[in-house]
């Protein structure tokens, strides 16, 4: 088993920026590809962006392109969203999820979620 627990969510204003952070504990961290995965309310669950065991790659759903980042520390088992020029649309629960697979950008291949971490942005 692998526990996620999510932080750094809040409110911010559109043009903001924030950070999530996703700390990992129970069986070891190494292995899993590592991705963020958001959803807004009457929405379905959206992919974010996603980071291999070794950070070799990442990748971005459309919608975060060049406004988010993702990046991990292995040796702290935790994994970063950095998001910029946040805006209204941004608004969401926003969840880690840990995959075997290398490339993982759907959710049916994540074994392990967090609870989520709530980010609103006002206008």
């Amino acid at each position: 088993q692998v526990q996620l627990v999510e932080s750094g969510g809040g409110l911010v204003q559109t043009g903001g920026s924030l950070r999530l952070s996703c700390a990992a504990s129970g069986r070891t961290f190494g292995g899993y590809t590592m991705g963020w995965f958001r959803r807004a309310p009457g929405k379905e669950r959206e992919f974010v962006a996603a980071i291999t065991w070794s950070g070799g790659g990442t990748y971005y759903g459309e919608s975060v392109k060049g406004r988010f980042a993702i990046s991990r520390d292995n040796a702290k088992n935790t994994v970063y969203l950095q998001m910029n020029s946040l805006k209204p649309e941004d608004t969401a629960v926003y969840s880690c999820a840990a995959a075997p697979d290398v490339i993982a950008t759907t959710q049916i291949q994540y074994d392990y979620w967090g609870q989520g971490t709530q980010v609103t942005v006002s206008s």
